[in-house]
């Protein structure tokens, strides 16, 4: 397939304010069940994480009308809910946002029901993340996506990220948190590249359902293309394969799986160590600006290595 910068764009902004979302409703549920001391955790941590969740959420959603040739029609993406992942997605997304809003307002505000407001908001971003894993692996003409680990990754690779710049947050906010959010953020990124690598591995041992003689209908034992059969630029070639050479691919791979994960694995452990508040902030900033570039290029990868059935014909010189 040919990735699409406005869906790459949107599935990441979208997962990583899913995760911080996450990340700070797990850290006052964790506080109220008497797991540390809830006063040495200001208010303030909250308000932010939810403003910066709702900022990228937004971004996200600006992102996908670029993606769209009638944005006036955008409207139309939610009537086919009942049978839509696509329009769930739609639905869930604007949710979403509303209720981390209203989450970090009730903070704002000192709300008594902040915690309440936070569950219902990680219930809508668990089933915001199965509305968008679930666009992908509902393709079973698409071997690549047409897996349970499509909706793993876009759940552990948001949390992932998520929780990364919740410890970022968390050093400059709240110090007392940066450790414990630095081990979880760490277990997600390393589960997430275990999920990811199982994928990949997955991937890489499929073989097409579909053949040249299936493609174009013709029976014969051997079947050899010449020519498409046009020469100028038509959508199936612009919208179905990506052009890029194997060894463009291989080095996308690479890229985001240290960019993605071992690097930013690194500059956790060692930010979440380190007594100075500057230089934690500083290495924790570092980790998800790098890990958020890496995980474009992995959702980017995840579109791109998807061989879509029609390429047997199209494809052909």
């Amino acid at each position: 397939m040919n990735p699409a910068f406005s869906v790459v764009f949107l599935t990441t902004l979208i997962g990583a304010g899913q995760g911080l979302l996450i990340a700070l409703v797990g850290v006052e549920a964790a506080l109220w069940l008497g797991f540390g001391d809830a006063a040495a955790v200001p208010p303030i941590l909250y308000v932010v994480g939810a403003a910066l969740s709702c900022l990228l959420g937004a971004l996200g959603l600006v992102a996908s009308f670029f993606h769209l040739g009638h944005p006036e029609r955008a409207w139309r993406a939610i009537a086919m809910w009942r049978t839509s992942w696509l329009s769930r997605e739609c639905l869930c997304l604007p949710a979403f946002l509303a209720c981390t809003f209203a989450y970090g307002g009730a903070h704002a505000f000192a709300s008594p029901y902040t915690l309440a407001i936070g569950l219902i908001a990680v219930i809508v971003s668990a089933l915001l993340f199965v509305c968008t894993g679930m666009i992908y692996a509902c393709l079973r003409f698409l071997q690549e996506w047409a897996t349970p680990l499509t909706l793993v990754n876009f759940a552990l690779l948001g949390c992932a990220s998520g929780f990364t710049l919740a410890t970022a947050c968390a050093a400059l906010l709240a110090p007392v948190l940066v450790s414990p959010l630095a081990v979880a953020a760490c277990v997600l990124t390393l589960a997430g590249c275990v999920s990811r690598g199982a994928s990949l591995a997955r991937n890489a041992r499929l073989r097409p359902k579909s053949t040249v003689q299936s493609a174009t209908g013709i029976r014969a034992t051997r079947v050899e293309q010449k020519s498409r059969g046009f020469t100028a630029g038509a959508f199936n070639l612009r919208e179905f394969f990506h052009g890029k050479t194997p060894q463009t691919l291989r080095r996308i791979k690479w890229t985001f799986i240290v960019a993605g994960f071992i690097v930013p694995f690194v500059l956790v452990a060692f930010g979440g160590s380190v007594r100075s508040i500057g230089f934690s902030f500083a290495l924790l900033c570092a980790a998800s600006a790098i890990q958020y570039a890496g995980l474009v290029a992995e959702r980017w990868f995840f579109f791109a290595e998807a061989r879509h059935p029609q390429n047997l014909y199209y494809r052909q010189a």
